[in-house]
């Protein structure tokens, strides 16, 4: 039995209606492979009726939650089998699968879906590239579906071919949303050693290991965060900062806890996990840059940038395994450009560069996020940098990703909306020298001599 006290929901209130705190979303993660089909239409009918049916209370109970606790819950979403697992054969173009769960999305009230995804990190099927080769046009003509491929794994090392076709793909999707700045490859994401229990959007999936239906939360609070670390003595040392955020995530999960309990029993649906990652938005005072700087960076990017985040993620996920044994997901500190205010008032001053985001990703959930380039970036360099996050992740036996927006007609300095919590960016510089050779080499990057522990 969860107790709550009184001194906790004194807290909490605090939290909420002063410093930012919800609960970012509450994603149902539900299994399609009973809707198989070898023929593409009653794929898609299969899986609207699925979802339909399935999600129908999702966001009635999500709400009814919230005003009972006083937690805000921001965002409901759903996360489905990767359609790659399920298509059995069908031949031709997926949109119309994309299709179907974006009306199943907008019938149910969803923020988000996640799930048009294929797991190549090995090999591409027949499956897999008729999924790839439809992120394009699935992506132009809905507005709720999120896409996602693993090209690479610690076990297997990476995917060279899939890391060429994903930088082609994302090129072929910022072409077929030019009329939108590309928002298109907002909604896609390319991973290594990608979670089966993800709730974030775009790389959330219901993985094949997950039971039916459960029901994954993913808590947020840089607000919180922010304010208590900046409410320390200005000569408060590392130890102490790091002792007062890892409370302050114990407290942050808790709440998640109690809102994935009680969303599980109400639905009747089995508890998943409760991701412990902060993401932020772009409100201001809701921004995982300004943790930093209230840390001690001067500005994010510059100089102890690095150490501080990995402070942060560090203390964060060991407050949060108090608060929970359900622990899931990416569970770290999120760092998307478009998405955080901090992050983009450190782009236009210069303090922060795609490199220096690049090393921030060794120490924290995803890295490469929301990140705006220019439109004429050569699907080449967008491989190589996508290989660079996945060689991090294979490495260090951890998740990364690259969610790159190479925005049409936009060249550096250009500033993109996106709408929402995708949010805006300026359009940032890309070395010129990438390893164009490399990527067109093909083949496997080998796993390390650390994938083999049996």
């Amino acid at each position: 039995m969860l107790q709550i006290t009184p001194e906790e929901i004194a807290e909490t209130l605090t939290m909420v209606t002063q410093q930012h705190l919800d609960i970012r979303t509450v994603t149902l993660g539900v299994s399609l492979k009973e809707c198989a089909s070898g023929d593409v239409d009653t794929l898609a009918t299969r899986v609207y009726d699925r979802l339909t049916t399935v999600a129908e209370h999702l966001v009635p109970t999500c709400e009814a939650i919230a005003r009972e606790f006083g937690i805000p819950i921001i965002n409901k979403r759903i996360s489905v089998t990767p359609i790659a697992e399920i298509v059995a054969g069908a031949r031709g173009d997926l949109t119309p699968v994309a299709e179907a769960m974006d009306r199943a999305a907008k019938e149910v009230g969803v923020d988000f879906i996640g799930g048009f995804s294929a797991l190549v990190h090995k090999g591409i099927g027949q499956a897999d590239r008729q999924v790839i080769d439809s992120m394009p046009s699935a992506l132009a003509t809905t507005d709720r579906v999120c896409a996602s491929v693993n090209v690479a794994s610690t076990r297997a090392g990476i995917n060279m071919d899939a890391v060429m076709l994903m930088a082609e793909t994302v090129k072929a999707t910022a072409a077929a949303t030019a009329d939108r700045d590309g928002i298109g490859c907002a909604k896609l994401v390319v991973f290594c050693n990608m979670v089966e229990d993800n709730p974030f959007m775009a790389g959330a999936v219901h993985g094949s290991g997950e039971a039916d239906v459960v029901v994954n939360v993913g808590i947020s609070g840089p607000g919180v965060v922010n304010a208590v670390v900046r409410s320390l003595p200005e000569d408060a040392d590392l130890t102490a900062v790091a002792e007062a955020i890892k409370a302050t995530s114990f407290k942050i999960t808790r709440a998640g806890e109690l809102v994935a309990r009680e969303a599980a029993r109400r639905l009747g649906v089995a508890m998943g996990i409760v991701d412990l990652s902060l993401a932020p938005t772009p409100a201001d005072g809701d921004s995982v840059a300004e943790i930093l700087e209230a840390i001690g960076v001067g500005r994010v990017g510059g100089p102890g940038t690095t150490t501080a985040l990995a402070l942060l993620n560090d203390a964060i996920k060991k407050g949060g395994a108090m608060g929970t044994s359900s622990i899931g997901g990416l569970s770290g500190a999120f760092i998307p450009v478009s998405e955080d205010s901090g992050m983009v008032r450190a782009v236009e001053c210069g303090a922060l560069t795609l490199e220096k985001l690049e090393a921030m990703m060794s120490v924290c959930s995803v890295g490469l996020d929301m990140i705006a380039i220019p439109g004429d970036t050569p699907a080449e360099t967008i491989a190589a940098i996508i290989s660079d996050a996945c060689a991090i992740g294979v490495i260090n036996s951890k998740t990364t990703a690259a969610r790159l927006i190479p925005v049409p007609g936009r060249v550096v300095g250009d500033h993109v909306s996106f709408g929402g919590l995708l949010g805006a960016a300026p359009v940032m510089a890309v070395n010129g020298w990438a390893g164009t050779r490399l990527v067109r080499r093909g083949g496997r990057v080998p796993a390390p001599l650390s994938s083999l522990r049996n």
